[in-house]
């Protein structure tokens, strides 16, 4: 009886565990069969991977925290700008430069966090804005530490482990970006489903009742900022050893509301649906911009209305109710 009892109680415990193992699994053979079959455009792939990153921090703070955000790309950028003069100055272990980023990103996060915590909706959409353009500007200025508009060159990342080199090919880069994407999704998924997880979605649906229960919203909602730093400044770091260059780019506006458009399509509070909009944009992106370079945003805006318009809960959130659906209709058929 007592086994009976147990068991019931660690089933509840091992659904979440089983969907998260067979989710790594499909990510990894969705990234081994990319590196077989499109073995020419690794580069991009990992590019991918890296924007990915980016996105999957921007689902923390504006998916499970309910924060309004425009300027995510400045934690990004403080990971790659980080990881690059790291290299330049003598630091070239691959698996140092990540936690470079991540340390650097992480910090941005508390900084910006702390500045766009003090405000609430708009003026906090303004906010981000406003830090990710000082950020740019900073960059832009600072061109005897970051190169200024002519980029950061000149990185040379040492092989991987001693063994696995950065060629052009970008295969090491591509199959290091992937094992960083498996180990920081398994690590956010266990997050998300913490209580600490749970804070923060309570925080996003009804912040008088977690008040009133005597949580404080601005060290749970820092914390989150932190986290989603380190996640970003990952992907940045990624993207400077992958390309061994930095641009202002990579502290640009655009590439915030780039991000917060694949979370859009991919479904904002789901973590596979930050990585099926990333795939999916910059997959289209990369298509129609090679057929026509001048007029491609018009059609990527015109897929991006009707997504929006036909599901706006976005893919992952539209195939989730499908599922439900189908799952409903053969329980019925079932009877």
């Amino acid at each position: 009886m007592a086994n009976a009892t147990l068991q019931s109680a660690a089933a509840p415990r091992l659904r979440p565990l089983g969907r998260d193992l067979i989710g790594l699994a499909l990510i990894a053979l969705a990234g081994l069969s990319g590196y077989w079959l499109f073995p020419d455009n690794l580069a991009f792939l990992t590019r991918v991977i890296s924007v990915a990153l980016l996105v999957l921090s921007l689902d923390l703070v504006v998916g499970y925290c309910g924060i309004a955000s425009l300027g995510q790309a400045a934690l990004y950028g403080a990971g790659a700008y980080a990881a690059g003069i790291a290299c330049i100055n003598g630091i070239t272990d691959p698996i140092l430069l990540i936690l470079i980023g991540a340390v650097a990103g992480a910090v941005t996060g508390l900084f910006t966090g702390a500045v766009m915590l003090r405000a609430h909706g708009l003026p906090q959409l303004v906010l981000s804005i406003a830090l990710v353009q000082l950020l740019h500007e900073a960059a832009n200025k600072a061109s005897w530490l970051t190169g200024g508009s002519d980029g950061l060159s000149g990185m040379a990342p040492a092989p991987l482990f001693g063994v696995f080199e950065f060629d052009l090919w970008g295969r090491s880069a591509y199959l290091f970006g992937l094992c960083l994407l498996l180990v920081v999704f398994a690590v956010l998924s266990l997050i998300v489903r913490s209580p600490f997880g749970m804070v923060c979605r309570g925080l996003k649906e009804d912040p008088l009742r977690i008040s009133a229960l005597g949580i404080y919203a601005f060290p749970v909602l820092l914390k989150m900022f932190v986290i989603s730093g380190a996640v970003a400044g990952t992907g940045g770091a990624l993207a400077a050893i992958a390309t061994q260059v930095v641009g202002l780019d990579s502290v640009s506006f655009e590439l915030s509301a780039n991000a917060l458009v694949m979370l859009v399509l991919g479904g904002i509070g789901h973590l596979y649906g930050a990585l099926i909009g990333t795939v999916i944009f910059m997959a289209l992106e990369h298509t129609v911009a090679a057929i026509n370079p001048f007029h491609w945003m018009t059609l990527v805006g015109a897929v991006l209305i009707a997504i929006v318009l036909f599901a706006p809960r976005g893919l992952s959130g539209t195939l989730d109710q499908i599922a439900a659906l189908l799952t409903r209709r053969g329980g019925r058929a079932g009877r």
